[in-house]
């Protein structure tokens, strides 16, 4: 079914999309991921994704880097050529990201532009720029944050941008049909990483309060989302479009 399918997944190399590439190795796709400075990790995640039996890639991308986008697409293009013996992707997994925990009255505007360029214009024009390199019945997927529906003080800004992304989900979803591209966003709640310096995971006072709003009494890990990533990128998932599904165990419900 989907052995010959191809998953681009940017922020592959550690987190959340590390679990996300290895989920769609898992579902039988090859996979493409790309990293921002962790080459050597994502080196590690595509032998995994190896000896798991598919095939798999690591590119360099700053997706803040609007401009580097013309030539990581022509990278891509001779690397698909020469790895995968093909000219398409089918899913584009719009995953890399970072965090950073302020109030909105110490938020810079500093601050402001690094979130914007990662989480909401990069992914705005890579996704423009990846469109004629997916295959009709593909599918895109967004990331978001379960912040959006919920707040916790210190990610106002951060929260803003994955709204827009929301936003624009559908919109992609309109817009793309006639592609027959399906696009979803996924929205995590709070998940045991090293995302935004690993408040979650290391900050013990967090970590218990988190669990005690959370309907199933955990944090999240990151093998919690990436099998639902994957399962939008299968036939399974090939009538589902213009979803947000949160992936958070019931966060303050």
């Amino acid at each position: 079914m989907s052995e010959n399918k191809i998953a681009l997944v940017t922020g592959g190399s550690r987190g959340l999309g590390k679990d996300m590439a290895l989920s769609l190795a898992k579902k039988g796709l090859n996979v493409v991921l790309t990293y921002k400075s962790k080459k050597e990790e994502a080196e590690s995640v595509v032998s995994e994704i190896e000896n798991l039996g598919q095939k798999a890639l690591a590119l360099q991308l700053n997706t803040a880097e609007v401009k580097s986008f013309d030539s990581f697409i022509q990278n891509l293009d001779q690397e698909l050529s020469t790895k995968f013996s093909s000219d398409k992707i089918d899913f584009l997994v719009n995953n890399a990201g970072f965090g950073i925990h302020t109030s909105f009255l110490e938020t810079t505007e500093e601050n402001f532009d690094d979130l914007m360029n990662v989480h909401f214009k990069g992914v705005f024009f890579l996704t423009q720029k990846l469109v004629p390199i997916i295959n009709n019945g593909g599918g895109i997927v967004n990331i978001s944050t379960g912040l959006a529906r919920f707040s916790l003080p210190g990610y106002s800004a951060y929260s803003a941008m994955k709204g827009a992304i929301e936003t624009l989900t559908k919109y992609q979803a309109k817009e793309l049909g006639s592609h027959q591209i399906r696009v979803n966003v996924v929205a995590p709640g709070a998940i045991e990483t090293d995302f935004g310096g690993g408040a979650v995971r290391d900050n013990e006072q967090l970590n218990k309060y988190v669990a005690s709003v959370t309907a199933l009494g955990r944090v999240g890990q990151a093998n919690d989302i990436g099998t639902v990533v994957a399962f939008l990128c299968t036939d399974d998932a090939k009538w589902v479009n213009a979803q947000r599904i949160e992936v958070s165990g019931g966060m303050n419900l």
